[in-house]
């Protein structure tokens, strides 16, 4: 016998990744070129060169051990302060190293921190869209997910619709931003109005409302749009990040979890996170990885690319007919599907070997998601087939 909910995850697979499997199976039956794959968020942009070149002195390295060996649970002591460091240095927050715990990315760091605040009866409250895997976590951490409808006129946060979804049952709120998957940057207004209106709901319900900022795409912008950093923000925000995206490290898995000293019963708080991740069976982080942002912490990612990609496909798809709001961040745009459900057109566009993501399970079974982390050649290429859908 086996966990029939287990089970279940196992073998329905999330949307992304279907069409990732489809698009892989395909493209080796008529030719990567011929596939024009926009479904999963794959760095297309190279890791920076100091990246490379680091891991590569360290693994030449004759100290075996301190680059294979194991890490504290935490991370190693350079790790942690040179990410503090450079929190300090571009936040002025006053990060400390022992307020980190380093993950294998931010979906562990999710995990982690949605089990430590689960008691009984808890509710985490997640804004649409957003990432389909947060119900996943917070369902395995045993909380409850309620759902804010997304605003699809630009899909900003709008303090008036998380207050209808608070309860004293809410133990966190999650925020993406910049957004997976409409690449929307939250305005530092509306962030404000949400801090605010936390605040009022944990005098109100006895005990603190987390905050929990999910930032993998925290340094991919454009157009100059302003990332606030949340926990300037709030006090009792909780940070989970990533360098999968803004160092081009999906596969290599390296992310940390911040903890904020300010944050109400933050040494509890950051116990708990590491008793959460051991019983998720967590050792440490990769070490030869940890090793390498211990001297590359302050590398930023080179974002021309996913900018040029992004301004050809908007300008061309809303040139088309197409309805999006134009994204700030990430490497994502949203349509609202032209016609018929947006599972109907994503499997009409399959047919033509063009891979778009319908957005129910991110919470707006309307739209479509785009990954703009391809080629220029894909892009180009792809064009007529997105004008051919829209005006068959």
């Amino acid at each position: 016998m086996v966990n029939e909910e287990k089970r279940k995850l196992g073998t329905n697979r999330s949307c992304i990744r279907d069409l990732f499997e489809y698009g892989m199976k395909k493209a080796a039956e008529i030719g990567r070129e011929n596939v024009f794959d926009f479904s999963i968020g794959n760095p297309s942009v190279p890791a920076p060169r100091g990246v490379n070149d680091t891991i590569a002195a360290l693994v030449a390295a004759p100290d075996a051990q301190r680059v294979h060996g194991y890490t504290s649970a935490a991370g190693a002591p350079d790790a942690r302060e040179a990410i503090a460091k450079d929190l300090g240095d571009r936040f002025a927050c006053g990060a400390r190293a022992q307020d980190l715990f380093l993950t294998c990315g931010a979906a562990p760091a999710l995990t982690a921190v949605l089990a430590a605040l689960c008691v009984e009866g808890a509710e985490v409250v997640i804004h649409a869209p957003f990432f389909p895997e947060y119900t996943v976590f917070a369902a395995g951490a045993g909380m409850k997910s309620v759902i804010v409808p997304a605003d699809t006129a630009d899909f900003q946060l709008h303090a008036e619709a998380t207050a209808k979804a608070l309860t004293p049952h809410t133990q966190a709120v999650i925020v993406n931003s910049p957004n997976n998957p409409s690449g929307v940057v939250y305005s530092r207004e509306s962030l404000e109005s949400l801090a605010a209106l936390l605040e009022e709901k944990s005098r109100e319900f006895g005990h603190p409302i987390y905050l929990i900022s999910d930032e993998p795409y925290r340094e991919l912008v454009y157009d100059g749009a302003e990332v606030s950093f949340v926990p300037l923000l709030y006090r009792n925000s909780i940070v989970c990040y990533s360098y999968s995206k803004s160092l081009s490290l999906p596969g290599e898995r390296l992310g940390y979890i911040y903890v904020p000293r300010q944050a109400d019963d933050a040494e509890a708080l950051m116990a708990a996170i590491a008793g959460a991740a051991r019983a998720q069976g967590h050792v440490c982080a990769p070490s030869l990885l940890q090793q390498m942002i211990a001297r590359c912490a302050t590398l930023r990612p080179d974002v021309e690319a996913y900018d040029r990609n992004r301004r050809a496909l908007y300008e061309a798809l809303t040139e088309y007919g197409y309805e999006c709001v134009r994204p700030q961040g990430a490497f994502y745009l949203m349509i609202r599907s032209p016609r018929g459900s947006a599972k109907e057109f994503s499997d009409r566009a399959r047919e033509k070997n063009l891979l778009i993501v319908p957005c129910g399970d991110f919470g707006c079974p309307d739209h479509l998601r785009i990954g703009t982390c391809v080629s220029w050649d894909t892009v180009q290429r792809s064009l007529p087939v997105f004008r051919e859908l829209i005006e068959a």
